[in-house]
């Protein structure tokens, strides 16, 4: 490719930005106009280099990269947003595409598979591998958990009782055994315990 693509890597660690630069300047076509390493100095990033495609790492300060990849859309909608990260739970692909983001790749790629992604989503095109591709098909074929299923949810996974729960959210308890039974059936699973598991497996709830 001649033409240059100008590249803004996002990361909180220091060592892993160094990483990425240097696996995309490998190319004289891929430059690296900026680093950040928390959601606001992304912004301000983008604001003031108006990168061509930005390399987002999921866990941030300051919101998180989904927030980052969101506000950056629709802030600079010509700027694509390619999340590089170690989290592969179904439900935070979903959040990261439904968010704006043109691809979604795990670390430990190569240096010519970045490449590669980089200019892909550059063309407008999205890029997942295989695997990423079947965790986000298996997240589409999920019923959603309401924003009360998924309140009690991450108190399962932090080991409250359903008293506790229905003392921290100012319902009853029924209401708690209504709402856990709902997202049991949804998340396929019999009891609280397989609930935090899977929870945590996909994604939907971190520690």
């Amino acid at each position: 490719m001649s033409e240059t693509i100008r590249i803004l890597i996002v990361d909180d660690h220091l060592a892993l930005r160094i990483g990425l630069a240097a696996m995309v300047t490998a190319k004289p076509h891929l430059q690296v106009v900026a680093e950040a390493a928390d959601n606001a100095s992304a912004i301000a990033a983008c604001a003031q280099h108006q990168p061509d495609v930005v390399l987002m790492d999921l866990r941030i300060p300051g919101g998180g990269g989904v927030d980052a990849t969101l506000a950056i859309r629709q802030r600079w909608p010509a700027t694509r947003v390619l999340i590089v990260t170690t989290f592969d739970g179904d439900e935070d692909i979903h959040r990261a595409i439904a968010a704006g983001a043109s691809g979604y790749l795990l670390k430990g790629l190569s240096s010519a598979e970045l490449v590669a992604a980089v200019e892909a989503v550059h063309r407008g095109k999205t890029v997942m591998p295989p695997h990423v591709a079947a965790l986000f098909r298996e997240r589409v074929l999920r019923k959603d958990l309401s924003p009360r299923e998924l309140e009690v949810l991450r108190l399962i996974v932090d080991g409250r009782s359903n008293k506790e729960i229905a003392q921290q959210l100012q319902i009853g308890e029924e209401s708690v055994k209504t709402h856990s039974k709902s997202l049991f059936q949804k998340l396929g699973v019999a009891d609280r315990t397989q609930a935090a598991i899977e929870a945590i497996r996909h994604g939907i709830v971190h520690l």
